[in-house]
């Protein structure tokens, strides 16, 4: 299996064979099970194998999963919002705290191999969604400097599905292949926009605006339109990661692994494009 630039989806576990742990056809799986262990039920157990009166995984429970994600992390959002925009003094808890969180939930569920796990699924919605209410309040409010209000967060909202239903459609139709070559080459370039922004911010402690990656400028501007085509294009493994788990009859819960990841790629995207949207706002 080709690896996916999305750590959520590069740390499910796999097997010598290729493919995910206990994820090949139900007849190659007993086959297996039989020949190391004797009878099937008295395999190990896998977190990831599928019992076998569970049903594989489909793209309808990995549209719901993602649509339950979404949906919880919009109405977060927009309760943050509220919050802030009644007290102000509530925005950089929201930021701070809620990022924070949604790092450490992404760091256990990756690590932890917890993808699958609906809670952290959803906490992580939670978390993420005091983080974007309160950062977008941020970025188009006047009193912390910034611009656009109400229409640039719908901008940047329909910017965000835009690309993501237009990668959708390339994905789907093979316009761009996703080749062993591509995805080095996104990885690639994640590490090094990762570096980059690590560069900038502590950089930002002795030099005034840092690298220049994030005041505004030209440079400021380069360098968020290539963390947005860099998320754009790992739309392009995701979807090829989740669509190879369905081919792979992983289990149904594996669909919320797939939200879980999708859902952490959409939202850097929309920071990148809410935060691309401002610097021409505060020209």
């Amino acid at each position: 299996m080709r690896t996916t630039s999305n750590p959520v989806f590069r740390n499910l576990p796999k097997q010598e064979g290729g493919g995910y742990a206990s994820f090949g056809t139900a007849t190659a799986g007993a086959a297996q099970a039989t020949q190391q262990f004797g009878q099937p039920q008295h395999a190990p157990a896998d977190p990831w194998a599928r019992p076998t009166d569970q049903r594989s995984m489909t793209i309808d429970d990995v549209v719901t999963k993602t649509g339950i994600t979404l949906g919880v992390l919009a109405v977060t959002a927009l309760i943050s919002y509220v919050l802030v925009n009644s007290n102000t003094g509530l925005a950089l808890p929201f930021v701070i705290g809620g990022g924070l969180i949604g790092l450490a939930l992404v760091l256990v569920a990756t690590f932890g191999r917890k993808m699958d796990n609906p809670a952290i699924v959803l906490a992580y919605a939670v978390a993420e969604g005091f983080f974007l209410g309160a950062l977008s309040f941020m970025f188009t409010d006047i009193t912390f400097g910034g611009a656009g209000g109400s229409t640039l967060i719908a901008q940047a909202v329909l910017g965000t599905f835009g690309v993501f239903f237009g990668m959708l459609i390339v994905y789907r139709t093979g316009a761009i292949r996703v080749t062993p070559r591509l995805t080095r080459m996104i990885v690639g370039a994640l590490v090094g926009v990762l570096i980059l922004a690590l560069g900038n911010l502590v950089a930002g402690f002795f030099i005034d605006g840092g690298l220049g990656l994030r005041d505004g400028g030209a440079l400021a501007i380069i360098f968020s339109l290539v963390c947005i085509g860099i998320a754009a294009f790992s739309f392009l493994l995701d979807f090829d990661a989740a669509d190879q788990l369905i081919r792979a009859q992983a289990p149904e819960k594996a669909a919320w692994g797939v939200a879980f990841g999708l859902t952490v790629t959409l939202v850097w995207l929309y920071v990148e494009i809410l935060r691309l949207l401002s610097y021409f706002q505060s020209d």
